[in-house]
């Protein structure tokens, strides 16, 4: 949240609020000594039928861990598991300025499928989103 190019959130939510917001499955913590370091989780895409198996990736890594693996470890732990409870696109949307995470999904096998400009303001400064997927091979 410090960087203004991660989330549109300005405060950390209370657990009540978060454990609320992602699926109970699909979620990967990683810990260094007592610290949580990063963690990634799922939200659905929509309620509708059919789009059950569509859903919406959010990863963050603390400053103290990006560049370590740290990030690609939990995002190809969260695309496995995914496949296993039978979703097949993953979606993420991420602030076009934020080029580490672009190129991180990237690597993991993520498509840029289109830019959603000046999708929200915030800082007094318009943001663009980038939308980026990844289907399944297993449906």
């Amino acid at each position: 949240m410090d960087t203004g190019m991660a989330t549109f959130e300005t405060q950390v939510p209370d657990w009540v609020s978060w454990d609320a917001k992602f699926l109970k499955s699909c979620r990967f913590v990683a810990v260094q000594g007592e610290e949580i370091v990063g963690w990634v989780a799922l939200t659905r895409f929509s309620t509708r039928e059919v789009y059950k198996g569509v859903v919406e990736v959010t990863l963050y890594i603390s400053k103290t861990a990006r560049g370590k693996g740290v990030g690609r470890a939990l995002l190809m732990a969260v695309i496995k598991e995914s496949e296993r409870a039978g979703f097949w696109t993953l979606q993420a949307k991420i602030f076009a300025q934020n080029e580490a995470s672009m190129a991180l999904f990237q690597k993991c096998g993520f498509k840029i499928v289109g830019v959603r400009e000046k999708l929200a303001m915030r800082d007094g400064k318009w943001h663009d989103n980038v939308l980026l997927e990844k289907r399944s091979g297993l449906f």
